[in-house]
């Protein structure tokens, strides 16, 4: 995935929605005490290391069901609980598959499957079915089968949505006996991005069903001025048995009355007033990649603008008022999100805990001001590579405030909490639920009954760690060498909830802009070269002097001043900072950093680069840091600094 399109409002040209109305504080409640947590694994298929013909034989799964691939990147994903609570879905990759024609010989690449979460098995006595494979060519016309990402469950539990296609089992449950692969069908979703209806799909990503299940939302890069971006967009699937343009010309979903999450009429997050004064405008919507929907499809969840320098955090609209509330706060970077059905919990994957973003991120109150040139690199610092430092978390609806940074899910033996494979807690290499060289990954998903929680770890693996890494690389003790894991967390000590009701989405976003197939994609107007003064709310200021690159190559620079700089009157920055941003090609972005300013008052605290700053190089499709310098943050005495290169 690509991360550094998500916040980037000088790279992506966030677009803004100016509201007035926000959550109103006296509303939120005091959060919630911990609750117990019982987390077991689910079993999987087994894990064949060669993809050479046969190489799944019966000795290893006698069933002839399939033998999956190794590895920690497009080879495996979970997705959601069926509405049944019983069965959980999967997206995997099948190796070592005979030849036709064998009956095993379905088994082959990307697929589908469901997983039992009952302790139950099917009629064949595998824990687990796959619902793609086999699927006759005549019944999966014009499909994406290149990945079946994020796969998700319609509510009457025979469709799903994998990828970028509809899996139908028309009148019967995906999970029974009688979804065989003849009565299955896969249908591609299509999106006219042609004023005519002609030619292939748009190139959508990210879709997520909102819980009417007749609209999603999705995201789409834009390339623009040599920089890629990303815009959101809300539309309804509509069942085509029939299409007469565009391709394929077969049965499809067709992707219609699509809204861009964005409007080019109303002032942006930043913006100029009464000559050089800067204006921060909390209230606008800045949606730069869409995750989602809360329990009830009222507010799409998404990662936009951030509030605070460098911290990246999770955010939500409601599609209707455009009232803006920030779900997250804590500086630790988070985006894989999921509202329960009875839409009172929230659960996250973020890095909160593993101390990855502090360095950048762990001073608070630092208005965004070099994030104009600078969000790329906390969006990407916060992945090695392939490695994620995430961990499950579970918020309330209100989400972060205060004190308050939720509850996290995987614990030491805290609050009654019981594990599999626990008896080495936190040890490196132990294999241990909370073994920290095991990762979460995106996204969790809730059961419709709101009690349990699906999740999936992955293993650090080279050259994330070994060889010329100053990391060390532990084997994985999963069975096969397993480097990724599925596990489903239940709430004990709750009652089975309904979701909340749902009523048919409008197709009309009031906020948004209605998207015209063939249109150009929106800019915005940036901020101008120029000096400006960003006063503090209760004293202070800070001058901001911004110069954009005169070539293809140089973004531009930020430097600011802080004097007795203060938001909350209680805490006060002085000092300065500065950051130049360039970008190689479309993946690769420098970053020459010189920090000096300090925090007093309630918070003692300071965020400074070494004698010759911090140089940063990061490739943000891969997530490799190339590193010289150092920047570090220190708050009250606990001090974090920036990653060596390839850590």
């Amino acid at each position: 995935m690509f991360y550094f399109v998500k916040t980037n409002a000088m790279a992506i040209g966030l677009i803004a929605v100016s509201v007035s109305t926000v959550l109103a504080s006296t509303s939120i409640p005091d959060p919630p005490s911990p609750e117990p947590v019982s987390i077991t694994a689910l079993p999987l298929p087994p894990v064949v290391s060669s993809n050479s013909t046969g190489a799944c034989s019966k000795e290893i799964n006698p069933n002839g069901t399939g033998c999956i691939a190794n590895g920690v990147f497009n080879t495996f994903q979970s997705g959601d609980f069926l509405p049944d609570g019983k069965h959980v879905l999967a997206q995997v990759t099948f190796v070592g598959a005979p030849d036709a024609p064998d009956s095993a010989s379905i088994y082959s690449g990307m697929h589908v499957i469901l997983v039992k979460a009952d302790d139950t098995t099917f009629h064949n006595g595998d824990p687990w079915k796959c619902v793609t494979c086999g699927v006759p060519a005549e019944n999966a016309v014009g499909i994406d089968n290149a990945q079946y990402y994020y796969p998700q469950a319609f509510r009457d539990g025979s469709r799903l949505l994998i990828g970028k296609n509809v899996l139908d089992c028309g009148p019967h449950q995906v999970a029974s006996e009688e979804c065989t692969p003849n009565n299955t069908f896969i249908y591609p979703l299509y999106w006219g991005v042609t004023a005519d209806g002609s030619g292939a799909t748009g190139a959508l990503r990210e879709q997520r069903l909102h819980p009417d299940n007749t609209h999603i939302e999705f995201s789409a890069f834009t390339f623009s001025d040599g920089v890629l971006g990303e815009l959101a967009y809300f539309a309804r699937i509509r069942f085509n048995p029939s299409p007469n343009t565009g391709i394929p010309l077969a049965p499809r979903y067709d992707v219609v009355n699509v809204t861009g999450l964005y409007s080019t009429e109303e002032p942006a997050f930043m913006s100029v007033v009464d000559g050089n004064r800067l204006a921060i405008n909390y209230s606008a919507i800045t949606v730069g990649e869409s995750r989602g929907f809360n329990g009830d499809g009222s507010e799409i969840t998404y990662i936009g603008n951030s509030w605070e320098s460098c911290n990246v955090d999770v955010f939500a609209v409601h599609l209707t008022t455009g009232a803006v509330r920030r779900l997250t706060d804590n500086p630790e970077y988070c985006d894989p999100v999921a509202f329960s059905p009875d839409n009172k919990w929230i659960a996250i994957m973020d890095t909160r805990g593993s101390g990855r973003q502090m360095f950048i991120a762990g001073m608070r109150g630092i208005p965004p001001l070099v994030d104009i040139v600078a969000s790329v690199l906390p969006s990407s610092t916060r992945n090695n590579g392939v490695r994620r430092f995430f961990e499950p978390y579970l918020l309330d609806f209100y989400g972060d405030r205060g004190a308050y940074n939720g509850q996290r899910i995987i614990q030491d033996r805290v609050y009654g909490f019981k594990y599999v494979n626990d008896s080495n807690n936190g040890v490196p290499g132990s294999g241990s639920i909370s073994d920290p060289e095991w990762n979460g990954m995106a996204d969790p998903r809730w059961s419709l009954d709101s009690t349990r929680l699906v999740f999936w770890q992955t293993h650090t693996t080279s050259p994330n760690c070994g060889g010329t890494n100053p990391l060390p690389c532990y084997p994985s003790k999963e069975p096969g060498g397993r480097d990724y894991r599925l596990y489903v967390a239940t709430f004990t000590s709750r009652k089975p909830s309904l979701p909340v009701p749902v009523s048919e989405h409008d197709d009309v976003i009031p906020w948004g802009t209605p998207y015209v197939p063939g249109s150009a994609v929106p800019k915005s107007d940036r901020l101008a070269s120029g000096i400006y003064t960003l006063h503090g709310k209760a004293s202070g200021y800070a001058t901001v002097n911004l110069t954009w690159g005169n070539t293809t190559s140089q973004i531009g620079t930020v430097s600011v001043e802080y004097r007795n700089c203060s938001d909350d009157g209680h805490s006060y920055l002085n000092g300065h900072e500065r950051v130049a941003a360039s970008v190689a090609n479309v993946y690769v972005f420098s970053f020459d950093w010189y920090s000096d300013f300090t925090q007093s008052g309630s918070v003692n605290a300071t965020k400074k680069t070494g004698p010759s700053g911090y140089q940063a190089t990061i490739n943000v499709e891969a997530n490799v840091l190339t590193s010289n310098g150092s920047l570090t943050t220190t708050v009250d005495g606990v001090e974090w600094t920036s990653p060596l290169s390839g850590t």
